[in-house]
């Protein structure tokens, strides 16, 4: 029940400055992307001019040859992908089941962003007053809203009863200035040592904080990426996305957890030390993927990042073909943006070299990973078209069909989740995983070139079925 005597409205000011990375010059930018395309394009116009004298196969033999060693080479890299996540997520769950640290239940402070939420905000209220957990408040960050999620935040406002104990629920009103600016006003507004951040339309599952807030125990571990589910299923195109999540995300995120190097802590459910944030200078909003960019900060300030398989956040996927590849185009865009704000770890191992591997690594998922997917599905069918090789065409997918079957089945097993979702592994990785990698192609090229875009909205249903629109 709600304590109305213990509720006082109170006028603070928040220290909400962003730290603001180096001006760009677009214009320079361009010019050295045009000047180094074509110096590489006069050296492999001389290579070929000089070698191809020499050359005595034919075109037929050419093409021949070309697809097999392309063949060999594309499913190497596959199979060294797969099996190096599958070993360290292995090793990682082998690890996770047998450790057990409990009894640590420092104040944590719950941070949810709400931006037009009206539909959703007090659901997922509801869930953060099931958490099993002691000691934690709930700190609701009205981000301008238009509609009635203010009048539902104030409502919410007081001393309320939780699943353990009496959780109190505070609200911060603001303009609209993004959800990165809203988290830091709900981070800085905190006393807390920790804090956890989550979207405002999602909803947290009990055991989410006191698995959680166990990796801290290590003080080198600044934060904690959590799992993330797809509530809205029993659709074919959710279905494939409660899937990727399952196989394409979280997998890696546990092969990463075994390394303490997670990339990205996700929007909807992340957990961190406040220090950690101070040092990275807070969340900035100069990119479309503030998780992927805070993440960066984090690692590159010297701290660790665990994986928590079990502080699960539940969250509403697009339901039409058209909101997915809007969500994936600012997602690639967003990565995009964070790696590029941070590319001196690229280029320059000795400042920090565990976060140069990482910005490595998403550098090859987000860029080299999918042009190797779109050109190698082209040219076989090219090749099986033309040269009548249509069984090393059908035999290759087939291949790959199987390497995501034999993954979905660990994943499922290992998460307990739905077994009705392994067959749609079959069309997983030849349709749905392509189709996101052409709209990732895509996002690339326009990120290149500098072409603006804007935030993207997505309807939302609610759990309950109701129609909103928020972010994406």
């Amino acid at each position: 029940m709600t304590d109305d005597k213990q509720i006082r409205k109170y006028s603070i000011e928040l220290d909400n400055r962003e730290l603001r990375p180096p001006s760009r010059n677009e214009r320079f930018e361009k010019l050295r992307m045009i000047w180094v395309s074509g110096v590489l394009s006069v050296i492999l116009i001389v290579i070929i001019l000089i070698t191809l004298p020499q050359t005595v196969l034919s075109w037929n033999g050419l093409f021949v040859y070309a697809s097999i060693v392309s063949l060999v080479i594309f499913l190497f890299v596959l199979l060294f992908r797969y099996f190096s996540i599958l070993v360290l997520a292995y090793l990682y769950i082998t690890k996770y089941t047998v450790e057990n640290k409990g009894g640590y239940y420092p104040f944590i402070s719950i941070i949810v962003p709400a931006y037009n939420e009206g539909i959703t905000l007090h659901d997922s209220i509801n869930s953060l007053l099931e958490l099993d957990y002691p000691n934690y408040e709930i700190i609701i960050v009205n981000d301008g809203s238009t509609d009635n999620t203010a009048q539902i935040a104030e409502s919410i406002v007081g001393n309320r009863t939780g699943k353990i104990s009496n959780v109190k629920i505070s609200l911060i009103n603001k303009p609209n200035g993004g959800k990165a600016k809203a988290l830091n006003a709900g981070i800085q507004y905190s006393e807390a040592d920790f804090v956890l951040c989550m979207d405002g339309d999602c909803q947290l599952t009990p055991g989410t904080l006191k698995n959680g807030i166990r990796h801290f125990i290590d003080p080198s571990v600044g934060a904690v990426a959590g799992n993330v589910k797809i509530e809205n299923r029993r659709k074919f195109l959710t279905d494939l996305q409660a899937l990727e999540y399952v196989e394409g995300l979280n997998l890696p995120r546990s092969a990463q957890g075994q390394l303490q190097q997670v990339n990205i802590i996700p929007g909807p459910i992340g957990i961190f030390r406040k220090v950690a944030l101070r040092d990275a200078g807070f969340y900035s909003s100069d990119t479309f993927a503030e998780d992927a960019d805070i993440t960066l900060k984090i690692l590159a300030s010297g701290w660790k990042i665990s994986y928590e398989p079990t502080s699960i956040a539940l969250t509403e996927a697009p339901t039409k073909l058209h909101q997915l590849l809007k969500q994936r185009y600012r997602w690639t865009r967003g990565i995009l943006q964070a790696i590029r704000k941070h590319k001196q770890h690229i280029f320059n191992p000795t400042i920090n070299f565990s976060n140069t591997l990482v910005l490595w690594s998403m550098f090859y998922e987000a860029l080299l990973w999918p042009a190797m997917n779109i050109f190698a599905n082209l040219f076989f069918i090219v090749v099986a078209l033309v040269y009548g090789m249509s069984g090393l065409i059908f035999f290759w997918w087939l291949g790959i069909a199987l390497l995501d079957f034999m993954a979905a089945i660990y994943c499922i097993a290992v998460e307990k989740e739905e077994f009705r979702l392994v067959p749609y592994a079959i069309i997983y990785r030849v349709v749905f995983v392509l189709l996101i990698d052409i709209t990732k192609a895509m996002a690339t090229v326009e990120e290149f070139i500098g072409i603006k875009m804007e935030w993207g909205k997505l309807e939302r249903q609610g759990f309950s079925g109701n129609s909103s629109s928020t972010n994406v």
